[in-house]
């Protein structure tokens, strides 16, 4: 085996790599925060009554200076008044059969092809539908 031997320039110059790669993290990092900030939205309110004093405040910054000002102009102390994330409400998910009537997606967001039969159902007014799950398994579509 070959030893290679490192002059001390050579040290500088891996150090100081090492130094940018470590600032670009965290420069990207902190973009990734500030961006995950921006998307929430926030509301403020009083502990103490719980009464709500603002809504749809976007960005953390922005939120935790409206609270601040909030709690001169009301005279409060730090524990009165707080802010927090709103929850966001979910996309509901599209399930049921599709609008061409071919494919078929359950509540689990798992997809398949309807089958139809060649028996007509007079309650419904078209023919038996079902589909077959991942595993195997067939079931009637409404």
């Amino acid at each position: 085996m070959r030893m290679i031997r490192l002059k001390d320039r050579d040290y500088k110059h891996i150090d100081q790599r090492i130094l940018c790669i470590m600032q670009e993290y965290r420069c990207l990092r902190n973009n990734a925060i500030q961006c995950e900030a921006v998307e929430n939205t926030f509301y403020i309110f009083r502990t103490d009554t719980k009464a709500i004093l603002a809504k749809g405040i976007t960005g953390y910054e922005q939120a935790k200076e409206r609270a601040n000002r909030f709690r001169k102009a009301m005279n409060l102390r730090w524990v009165q008044i707080q802010f927090k994330a709103e929850r966001q409400t979910p996309t509901p998910k599209q399930f049921g059969v599709s609008a061409d009537g071919r494919n078929y997606t359950n509540a689990r967001g798992e997809t398949g092809r309807v089958d139809y039969a060649r028996n007509y159902n007079p309650s419904k007014g078209r023919r038996f539908r079902g589909a077959y799950d991942k595993d195997g398994n067939y079931g009637d579509i409404d």
